[in-house]
C-alpha cells in the first residue's frame, strides 16, 4: 500500500527541495553539510520523511534562507504534523486519503459500484460497512459509520470543495438494505445536488462499454501551488498516482466519462425516477 502525506507536507519538501538547487548545492553536498544520509535528504524533499523543527531551521541556515522565510517553513513543519479531526479515527482511516481530501479545493469523483462516501446516508453506510467487513462486532460497525458520517462535515461552509461527483445508473437501481434504506439514500443524492457545490452526473446504462469499466478512482486538486493527487482504493489496499502525466490520464479519463454521462438535469430526473422503484414502504 502506497501513503500519501498532506498538502502542507508536501509543499515543505518541494520548497525545501529548491531552496537547495536555488543555493546551487547538489543532494550530496547538501546532505554532507547538514549531517544526514542521502536518503534522508531525499526523503525530506519528497515529503516521505517530516523532518523537525531544528532540521528544517538548519536546512534554511545552509540554503541562505532569511529569518522570516525560516520562520515561515517551521510553521509550515509544525502544521504538517498537526492531528486533524480525523486521527480521532485512526482505528478506522487508514493512510492519508482523508486528510488530503479535507485540504482538497476540488474532487472528481468516478463510482461504478456504489455510493460514493462522501454521499453515503447512515443507513446506507450501515448496510456496506456490514456487508464489506462481516467480521466487525456492532460497536466496530457503529464506529465505521460514524467516522464515514463525519467526512460529510467537509462538504459544507466556506471552505467546503467542489464535488463533481459521475455514478453509474447500477448504483441507483442495486437494492441496499430495506427499501427504505435506498429511499433515503437517494432523496440525499438528491438533496446534495442541489448544493452549489456539488455538480451528480449519471452513466446511463444505455453508454453500453465504457472506459471507466475498470474501476472507481478520484482526483484531488488543491491550490496552484500544490499538483493533484488521483486515489484508487481496493481490496489489497489504496493507491496513490501522483506522477503528473498518470493523473492526467486519470482526468482525461473522467472528462470522456462526463461526456457520456446525462446532464446533471437529466440525471437529477433519473434519480428521482430510481428513487420511486425503492419508495417507501
Amino acid at each position: 500500500m502506497t501513503r500519501s502525506p498532506t498538502v502542507r507536507h508536501r509543499r515543505l519538501g518541494r520548497e525545501l527541495r529548491r531552496l537547495r538547487e536555488q543555493a546551487g548545492l547538489s543532494p550530496e553536498v547538501a546532505a554532507r553539510h547538514l549531517g544526514w544520509s542521502r536518503s534522508k535528504l531525499n526523503r525530506v524533499e519528497n515529503a516521505r520523511l517530516l523532518p523537525s523543527a531544528a532540521d528544517i531551521g538548519n536546512a534554511c541556515d545552509l540554503y541562505g534562507v532569511d529569518d522570516t522565510g525560516k520562520a515561515g517553513l517551521v510553521q509550515l513543519g509544525k502544521d504538517a504534523g498537526k492531528r486533524g479531526w480525523w486521527t480521532a479515527y485512526s482505528d478506522v482511516f487508514t493512510g492519508s486519503y482523508i486528510a488530503l481530501e479535507t485540504e482538497a479545493t476540488a474532487i472528481h469523483t468516478w463510482e461504478p459500484i456504489l455510493v460514493p462516501g462522501l454521499l453515503q446516508s447512515e443507513g446506507y453506510a450501515r448496510e456496506i460497512i456490514c456487508a464489506a467487513r462481516p467480521e466487525l462486532t456492532a460497536e466496530e460497525v457503529d464506529r465505521h459509520v460514524d467516522a464515514r458520517m463525519a467526512r460529510k462535515i467537509n462538504l459544507v461552509g466556506s471552505r467546503a470543495p467542489t464535488l463533481h461527483i459521475l455514478v453509474d445508473e447500477h448504483v441507483l437501481r442495486r437494492p441496499v438494505g430495506a427499501p427504505g434504506v435506498m429511499a433515503r439514500q437517494l432523496d440525499d443524492i438528491l438533496r446534495a445536488a442541489t448544493w452549489p457545490n456539488v455538480t451528480i452526473q449519471v452513466l446511463p446504462l444505455t453508454a453500453g462499454a465504457h472506459g471507466g469499466v475498470e474501476g472507481a478512482f478520484s482526483v484531488l486538486s488543491f491550490d496552484d501551488e500544490d499538483p493533484d493527487v488521483g486515489y484508487v482504493e481496493g481490496p489489497a489496499g489504496d493507491v496513490y498516482v501522483e506522477a503528473a502525466d498518470q493523473v492526467r490520464r486519470l482526468m482525461l479519463m473522467f472528462e470522456r466519462l462526463v461526456s457520456i454521462c446525462l446532464s446533471p438535469e437529466k440525471s437529477a430526473e433519473l434519480i428521482a425516477a430510481a428513487r420511486s422503484e425503492h419508495d417507501l414502504p
